[in-house]
């Protein structure tokens, strides 16, 4: 069994990509076959990888998805990227925001995404998508093509006070067009304890969504370690093994393994 995510927040800076990246590589160290798919038309998700000319790759997303809306034959083995640290990409580039343009002309446009993913589900174990940092189309295509939603949420007023329009739109999604959507849980990420302010703002979030929605028990601590990380394009466990944040992104991911028993 395959389980698709969706990692989301229409705000951005709030470790989406980060957190993409490094649950993906902390279920590939689990021994889980993980498939990434960059969603995002920035390429955030390709370029931490260590990609990082993403509008000059040939074959990404777009071209995936363009070819299933045109019923065109995929060749999967060239789309696909290989890391390092075991995780397969499917690359995401500027081409994205031309194709979330055709889309609006395509029958059944929320569901393109959902027809080629489930082509691939029986390949691997988990396929986790990064998405972009709006609730546009492609957002909403991920979120139908998802059996599970992790919200990355840094621990700040604005990015919490957009919480609700996205539970929102999860549950629109849920009712219309993805009856066994699920959210996973809120991630806490970017947090420094060390202030009253991220105290509040951690307390606020229980308060509002942790029974109704559900937070992780562990949060992701603020630390340059990550943003080095991503600029080398590896993981944390690779950049600093031993330090915090590779410590709470192992406990995260076995968060969402335990998730499935």
């Amino acid at each position: 069994m395959c389980k698709i995510i969706a990692i989301t927040n229409q705000k951005g800076g709030c470790s989406k990509t980060t957190s993409t990246v490094n649950i993906g590589i902390g279920l590939a160290r689990s021994g889980k076959s993980v498939l990434l798919i960059d969603a995002d038309a920035q390429g955030s998700l390709t370029a931490s990888l260590g990609f990082k000319r993403p509008d000059e790759i040939g074959i990404t997303l777009a071209t995936i998805m363009a070819k299933t809306i045109n019923e065109e034959d995929i060749e999967l083995k060239r789309a696909i990227l290989k890391h390092e640290e075991g995780v397969d990409l499917i690359p995401g580039n500027i081409e994205l925001s031309g194709l979330e343009v055709q889309l609006s002309n395509v029958l059944s446009r929320e569901l393109i995404l959902k027809e080629f993913v489930d082509s691939i589900r029986e390949e691997y174990e988990y396929i986790l998508i990064d998405c972009a940092p709006s609730l546009g189309m492609m957002t909403i295509n991920a979120l139908v093509a998802a059996d599970e939603v992790i919200i990355p949420v840094q621990a700040a007023y604005l990015p919490v006070k957009g919480l609700q329009q996205l539970i929102k739109t999860i549950n629109m999604v849920k009712r219309r067009l993805n009856k066994k959507l699920q959210v996973g849980g809120i991630l806490l990420a970017m947090v420094d304890y060390r202030t009253n302010y991220a105290k509040n703002i951690s307390a606020q979030l229980y308060e509002a969504y942790g029974t109704n929605v559900g937070l992780f028990k562990t949060y992701v601590p603020l630390s340059v370690k990550a943003v080095e990380a991503s600029s080398l394009g590896i993981s944390i466990y690779r950049h600093d093994p031993k330090g915090k944040v590779a410590q709470a992104y192992a406990q995260v991911t076995e968060e969402v393994l335990y998730s499935e028993n």
